[in-house]
């Protein structure tokens, strides 16, 4: 798991190397940073990159989540990704074939999304059950973190947090043991990204000064609106 816990930080890392300020000025919505009444090129930098970085982290740390879980129980049950469109696991456990769509946690999904998972299940135990018509498929909705007190949602469980880990394992104490491995060189991981993180927003200010800051200091917003917003 050390070696998981690394690929996650060094992820971190990797993800700041892929930001440009052109992403930002194209992208980000300037009125608001305007009526934040941002007025220094770092403050606005930092707001556009801190900004980015939070959701790419969500995203970074749930593909992570969901390695790990696969990771786990292919060591415990022979799991493995499933080559099903929209299942992420599969493994045989007591007579019975898991199909397994995982998500960081259990507020993810608005109707629509619910159904295409529900679809995918089912088009996936049409599939399994082409090479043995009397196979024994549960769908399960795996989820790393968060309750839910009613798992049993007809064409489908839904398992979280604790009970999800332990469904994948066998261990009752794997989801507690997962918050003590994270906390391994996690300082100084974090310090390393800090260097980087720290680099990146003095490259990018400077940038940021050199092209759209006036002669005075102050930030030039309307060449800013015009590249963001502009017709042409």
């Amino acid at each position: 798991m050390k070696e998981n816990i690394a690929s996650f930080h060094q992820s971190r890392i990797n993800k700041l190397e892929t930001l440009r300020l052109g992403d930002f000025i194209k992208r980000k919505n300037p009125y608001l940073y305007k009526a934040k009444h941002l007025t220094t090129a770092n403050d606005i930098v930092k707001s556009w990159a801190d900004a980015y970085l939070s959701s790419a982290e969500e995203t970074i740390f749930g593909d992570w989540l969901e390695g790990l879980a696969i990771f786990v129980c292919s060591k415990v049950y022979g799991g493995k990704k499933s080559s099903t469109t929209g299942i992420d696991l599969e493994f045989d456990k007591d007579g019975v074939r898991y199909i397994v769509s995982i998500k960081s946690g259990p507020n993810w999904a608005n109707a629509n999304q619910k159904k295409q998972m529900i679809n995918n299940f089912k088009t996936a135990k049409k599939v399994l059950r082409t090479s043995r018509s009397n196979m024994n498929i549960q769908a399960v909705n795996g989820c790393c973190y968060g309750k839910d007190s009613k798992p049993d949602k007809g064409d489908y469980f839904k398992y979280c947090g604790q009970e999800f880990w332990t469904f994948i394992s066998g261990e009752e104490s794997l989801y507690t043991d997962i918050i003590e491995s994270l906390a391994t060189n996690a300082k100084e991981q974090n310090e390393a990204y800090m260097v980087e993180y720290g680099k990146m927003i003095n490259k990018i200010t400077k940038e940021f000064m050199a092209n759209y800051c006036l002669e005075d200091g102050s930030i030039d917003w309307m060449k800013i609106v015009e590249i963001n917003s502009g017709k042409y």
